[in-house]
């Protein structure tokens, strides 16, 4: 007799139910691209109202990024503990709140402090809904509708983006980072109908609480389904210190290579992408770019990652996860070492820029399926929240290295060089340590 589980992952895909899920959870994945990239445009527009260097600028992305990392951390963990649904919501006020706090502050150290802790609450956002997001989805569409959510990356990019260009003239950074807090609080609204996970509800002991949930979307699916059971029940574990820790050992247990490939791929993964994200704008400003042109060329490289999410959702189901990431990550790097060797050629320049916003797109949403596939259901959220956070960790810094040691001391293209040759060494580790998980049903 089929599983609760069996029962969700082969019902039919609607847009009406399942696409729902999916609508809802990618606008938070939209703030959490726009948040990161604001940080690009806030660089040079905070740095000059307080007179900042550059290696002190380097702290309006190092101080984000760092408190993506701890809330990728926490949430993922928070997640497996107390229930998708709830960590669903609360990642949102929190950022919410401290952008809020962080858009009135009186210096920069307060001001750092905020985006510290916007960060925390944001950095939930991608571990937390890929779970939840996921744990609805029927495996046949998995791979597609978890490589399509990262649609909400470049999207969210592109709108700070334009919103940046548009209000930078008009209220500074402060307007910058106001306007993303009402629609915020509107998602964290909508958040609230979403229903928790069934696959974790079976696996705390909520039985009558799954059952429901499975029956509503086997109805508003028009599923014929036979009799089905629901596994027996797990204790749920307490939020405590020993409960994480056993976590992080848990995911090396489970598999060395799996964890270590995982862990490799997205820290070299968003070296790269964050490097770029966040100092471009500075780096058109000093090649003697206004205002208005450097953030309309970073816009350019977010805009045309849309139509990367769009090949990377095809290309992951008739290739794998692994193809497809092993290849374009390598060659978006090749991109950024071409741009900063044809910085001075404005036209050469925005071509390169263009082709690694849609290179690394194409890597992103694969990575982003591909890790969340590759625990089982009790390890899924905290697997990838680790996977996130080492990535946020490494790539916390970059901002701050960047501006202080690998730009000033390596120069642009040697700086890309070095960061693109880790990138490839991580891509051989994941092609032999971890499995291609194609048409794989989710473990229980």
């Amino acid at each position: 007799m089929r599983t609760g589980d069996q029962v969700v992952q082969e019902l039919p895909w609607r847009w009406h139910t399942q696409g729902t899920i999916f609508l809802v959870g990618g606008l938070g994945f939209m703030f959490d691209a726009w948040d990161v990239a604001l940080n690009g445009f806030l660089i040079p527009l905070v740095g000059a109202e307080w007179g900042l260097t550059t290696g002190e600028r380097g702290w309006v992305g190092t101080a984000n990024l760092i408190g993506m990392a701890v809330g990728a951390f926490a949430w993922g963990g928070i997640a497996d503990l107390v229930g998708r649904q709830r960590a669903f919501r609360w990642t949102l006020l929190m950022f919410s709140l401290f952008t809020v706090a962080g858009a009135a502050a009186p210096d920069f150290v307060t001001f750092c402090v905020f985006r510290f802790l916007a960060g925390v609450g944001l950095g939930g956002c991608i571990p937390v809904d890929y779970a939840l997001v996921g744990e609805f989805t029927p495996a046949r569409v998995r791979g597609r509708v978890l490589t399509a959510m990262d649609i909400w990356w470049p999207i969210g990019a592109t709108l700070c983006g334009l919103t940046s260009t548009l209000l930078a003239g008009f209220g500074g950074w402060r307007a910058l980072m106001l306007v993303m807090v009402l629609p915020a609080l509107l998602v964290f609204w909508v958040r609230r109908s979403v229903p928790e996970s069934p696959m974790y509800l079976v696996r705390r002991g909520r039985g009558d609480e799954a059952r429901a949930v499975i029956d509503r979307l086997v109805a508003r699916t028009g599923a014929e389904v036979g009799p089905w059971r629901l596994p027996e029940p797990q204790p749920a574990p307490r939020l405590t210190p020993r409960a994480v820790a056993a976590q992080v050992a848990a995911l090396w247990r489970f598999s060395p290579k799996i964890t270590s490939a995982a862990w490799a791929v997205f820290l070299t993964v968003f070296v790269l992408y964050y490097g770029a994200l966040t100092w471009l704008p500075s780096i058109l400003k000093a090649e003697g770019y206004g205002d208005y042109a450097a953030f309309m060329v970073a816009t350019l490289m977010t805009a045309v990652g849309i139509v990367g999410v769009l090949v990377s959702a095809w290309l992951v189901d008739v290739v794998g996860r692994k193809w497809v990431i092993g290849v374009s990550a390598p060659l978006s790097a090749l991109a950024l070492v071409l741009f900063a060797t044809q910085l001075e050629i404005a036209s050469a320049a925005k071509l390169w820029i263009a082709v690694y916003g849609f290179l690394i797109q194409i890597t992103i949403p694969a990575l982003y399926a591909y890790v969340s596939e590759l625990y089982p259901t009790e390890l899924r959220a905290s697997g990838f929240g680790w996977a996130s956070t080492v990535s946020r960790v490494g790539a916390g810094f970059v901002p701050l290295l960047f501006g202080t040691v690998l730009w000033p001391h390596l120069g642009l293209p040697l700086t890309f060089v070095v960061i693109g040759a880790a990138v490839l060494l991580a891509m051989l580790w994941m092609s032999y340590a971890a499995p291609e998980t194609r048409k794989h049903e989710l473990d229980a």
